[in-house]
């Protein structure tokens, strides 16, 4: 099972997700700032950060960007109702999504998951390698490159990489991608989408103003290309 590295200050809500965790198979390892949870990170080796936005000292936000230099972590905020200025810049800093406390276990079991899973079919008759201009993307790998220089995708920036590229000039509704990209099934919010697409033009884009690759379609959504 993967190993989780939570980061949060209240101690009834950390126990009780460690504990949920712990019964459900999970390594877990737990900090109750955001200091300490960062010195746990090279220790502990997790599969994926459960990280509080409303930290003392360093808070969630700054904790993020912080692991974003140097890693591709897999993240996921946990949030309070109404911290929604605080979810937005979470997600730009390089969060793959969040969960609103409180949740229950299987809730939090289920976006782990989500948020792990890899693409292990490329689908039939597609090339294992395919290249778009500067960009090229490794089906098989699960890597991509721009101008032959590896890229550092954060998983829902490499997911949504993927599933628009899947099918070019297709036009997916911020609801498709958040049920094909974060599998959420119940209407989800779209600044997951939103800040998703714009770290992932910011990486992969000639420029971020002039997407060439992913392009919005207003009122509908995004595609891949035309190219």
């Amino acid at each position: 099972m993967p190993r989780v590295l939570l980061i949060e200050d209240d101690p009834a809500v950390r126990e009780g997700v460690e504990l949920g965790l712990r019964r459900r198979g999970h390594d877990v390892r737990a900090a109750a700032t955001g200091e300490d949870g960062l010195a746990a990170l090279a220790e502990f080796r997790p599969d994926l950060l459960l990280l509080d936005l409303m930290l003392p000292g360093m808070n969630g936000v700054q904790v993020c960007r912080q692991v974003r230099e140097n890693s591709q972590l897999p993240i996921i905020m946990l949030t309070a109702r109404g911290d929604d200025f605080d979810v937005v810049i979470g997600l730009e800093a390089g969060a793959d999504d969040y969960i609103v406390k409180p949740a229950r276990p299987e809730v939090i079991e289920a976006r782990i998951r989500a948020v792990l899973r890899r693409m292990d079919d490329s689908g039939p008759g597609r090339p294992a390698i395919e290249v778009y201009g500067e960009l090229t993307i490794d089906w098989v790998g699960l890597t991509v490159t721009k101008a032959g220089r590896p890229l550092s995708l954060a998983p829902s920036e490499l997911r949504l990489l993927l599933h628009l590229s899947a099918a070019p000039e297709q036009v997916f509704s911020r609801q498709q991608l958040l049920e094909n990209v974060w599998e959420h099934t119940f209407h989800a919010d779209a600044r997951l989408v939103d800040a998703c697409v714009a770290r992932l033009r910011g990486k992969i884009e000639p420029e971020a103003g002039s997407p060439r690759y992913v392009q919005t379609l207003r009122g509908f959504g995004y595609r891949f290309g035309p190219l």
